[in-house]
Parts: C-alpha cells; structure tokens; sequence
C-alpha cells in the first residue's frame, strides 16, 4: 500500500485512537500526515520550465551541464538547486551510473529482457514513463502505457505528486481494456518498482522489464512521444489549470493515435497499426475473441 493511501486512511475523528497511534500503526510519520507541500514561486517554475525545455534538447544533461547552460543565460542557481529541481522533476541524464548502492530488498530490480528481441507484433511488449508538465501556476506529472511494436497509446493519467498510485491506474486501465501484454518494460523509477505496481504485473502473470538505470534510450519509443507532445501541444498551449491540461493531452493523444501517420508504421497510425496486428492474432486463434469488440472502432 502506498504512502498516499496509508496517509488517506487516518481519521481525524476516531473516538478510540489519536492520530499520533493511528499513524504509528499505518507506519507513516505524524509529520508528514500534517505537511502541506508549498507551492513553488514564479522564479522557480519558471527555472524549471526552462530546464524542461533542455532537457527535451538535451537529455544527455545532468545537473552539472544543465547549471552551467542556466548561468549562461544569466540564471543564478547553484549545483545543488538545479539537483534538487532535476530530482522534483523526474529528469535523469541518459549516461549510465556506477552501480554505488543496492535497492531495498522490497524493491526488486528486474533485468532488461528487451536486448535483441524481435518485436512486431501488438501485445508483445508495453512500456510506461513518466514526464514533468508545466503548469501556469505550478506543475503535474503524466504517465503514459505504450504498445511498444505499434506506438499505440493505451492509457495514461495526470497527478500532482509521484506517488504510484496514478501509474496503478494506467496500468490497470490499460490491462482491462486490451488484455495482459507479455512484457512490460520501465525504467527503474521508485513508482515501477513499488509493490503496488509490480504486484498488479505479477498478477496478470506478465515478465516485467527495467532499464538500466540512467538509460533511457532503452525506452526510447515513449521518450519520443514525449518530445513530440510538449513540442506540439503543452509548450504551445497556455496551461491554467489542471481540466486545461487534460483536455489538451487527451486532445492531442487521441490526434497521435488515430490521425497522425507513421513512417515507421508504414504510413499507418498507431490506432489502425495496433487492431490490424491483433485481428491478424485473433484470425489465428491466438487472441481471445472477447477483446476484439473494439476492433471495429
């Protein structure tokens, strides 16, 4: 269970336990049962707006090229500060790091499965990100599932904090309404290796698939879905709130699905590559018939 949950189950108006017990028994900190994020100043979403937008130019940045480019534009931050942002923001430069410390042993790694496998076909390999968006007034997280062969996106969510908990969601969206793939690939993220998600793979009996940490070229379908929606959407698109910023993602998302062509996918788009591959299965008897109804939409 998340922290987020174990947080929502406290109650305040319990007649037998104080808060103080409640959040002893639940194994969350009285402290952060009270704390209130602060919202971030104008100077600093507008810092990290900007580091954003390198970041989509030069994901290879880590914080010290991302603080020098900064101070070159006449931004005064630190080192420190822009580690920090990066951390908030999800941003990791795509090198990969020494292998310093090992994961909690409740958060299991598993090995990158993708290396040399052929995969043509829909269903065969999911995979899911997540990306920074920026706000007028603050910022959100996305995450997106992704049908790796066909480009086809088949679910995704926005939250403001980067608790696992909207990632569960996608996931479990995406499951029930295409069926289990047989492979899911992330990136090492504390939200792709958080028992609430695994646990959901595990169930549907699907192999899970981590990249190797700081490399996200290992992912890199997803990371260019991200390049092209803030480059045609949210950069373009004066973000006031959060029903703003749904409507355009899901906007754009259903234009990427269904309207715009792919070279890679013989001019077809993700929506049609996606169902041709699975009629073809299911022609063949190796899909399951009720899973095709939405075939004809």
């Amino acid at each position: 269970m998340s922290h987020s949950e174990r947080k929502a189950m406290v109650n305040c108006d319990h007649g037998v336990l104080s808060i103080a017990k409640q959040c002893k028994a639940l194994r969350i900190s009285r402290s952060s049962f009270y704390y209130q994020p602060k919202a971030a100043s104008e100077e600093t979403l507008a810092i990290m707006n900007r580091m954003d937008e390198l970041f989509m130019l030069y994901p290879f940045f880590g914080s010290r090229q991302m603080t020098t480019v900064l101070q070159r534009e006449d931004i005064s931050i630190g080192r420190h500060r822009v580690r920090r942002l990066m951390r908030l923001m999800g941003l990791q430069a795509i090198y990969r790091k020494p292998r310093t410390s090992d994961p909690h042993p409740q958060h299991k790694i598993y090995p990158y499965l993708l290396r040399k496998l052929p995969i043509t076909e829909a269903n065969h390999v999911w995979c899911a990100d997540i990306t920074y968006v920026p706000m007028q007034k603050g910022f959100l997280y996305l995450v997106a599932v992704m049908d790796w062969a066909t480009r086809h996106v088949l679910s995704w969510r926005l939250s403001n904090t980067m608790d696992a908990d909207f990632c569960v969601e996608a996931l479990k969206e995406a499951i029930d309404r295409y069926g289990p793939p047989k492979i899911f690939n992330t990136d090492q993220g504390s939200q792709f290796i958080s028992q609430a998600f695994t646990g959901v793979l595990q169930d549907a009996d699907i192999r899970i698939s981590m990249d190797g940490r700081g490399r996200y070229l290992d992912n890199i379908f997803i990371e260019r879905l991200w390049r092209s929606l803030k480059y045609e959407a949210i950069y373009l698109t004066e973000m006031s709130d959060g029903f703003k910023a749904r409507r355009v993602i899901m906007d754009w998302i259903d234009f990427y699905n269904t309207i715009r062509p792919h070279s890679s996918l013989d001019g077809a788009t993700p929506h049609e590559a996606y169902w041709q591959s699975r009629k073809q299965f299911y022609d063949m008897g190796l899909i399951p018939c009720h899973k095709t109804q939405e075939m004809a939409a």
